[in-house]
């Protein structure tokens, strides 16, 4: 059986930081890393509070919507609203893409070894947030 699950991530998408290391060798996340995957967490489990995870194989489609910049002109602006300007800046997708699929382990599904698809896209929009959409095998 096929379940589809879609939630909405609010605010500006941001990428998974890679651990930092204190001078006497320990190792840490960010905690920049931790509220983002914690934000991410919380919009799934308000979209849907009694979902159990899943252990079938999941596709996932992520869409980053960023903020326009303010120092874009009308005509750049149209053209960014429109699709025909992509955001090319940090975060890369790759890392977008991390941390919201770590932060659904053990929640959305067992693992995120699981995603067989993934579909990653960034785009502008006067509403930055992040679109999740899965759909998974139970």
């Amino acid at each position: 059986m096929m379940k589809i699950i879609s939630f909405v991530v609010p605010g500006e998408p941001k990428a998974k930081a890679r651990p930092r290391v204190t001078r006497s060798g320990i190792a840490y996340t960010p905690k920049d890393t931790i509220n983002y995957e914690n934000l991410v967490r919380l919009s799934f489990q308000t979209a849907y509070p009694y979902h159990t995870p899943v252990q079938g194989k999941v596709k996932a489609e992520i869409i980053a919507y960023f903020s326009i910049p303010k120092s874009a002109s009308k005509r750049k602006m149209a053209s960014m609203v429109l699709g025909e300007i992509s955001p090319m800046k940090k975060p890369d997708l790759d890392n977008i893409a991390k941390i919201i699929l770590d932060s659904l382990n053990q929640i959305a599904f067992k693992d995120d070894s699981q995603v067989t698809s993934l579909r990653v896209e960034k785009v502008y929009s006067e509403r930055p947030c992040v679109e999740v959409r899965l759909v998974m095998e139970e």
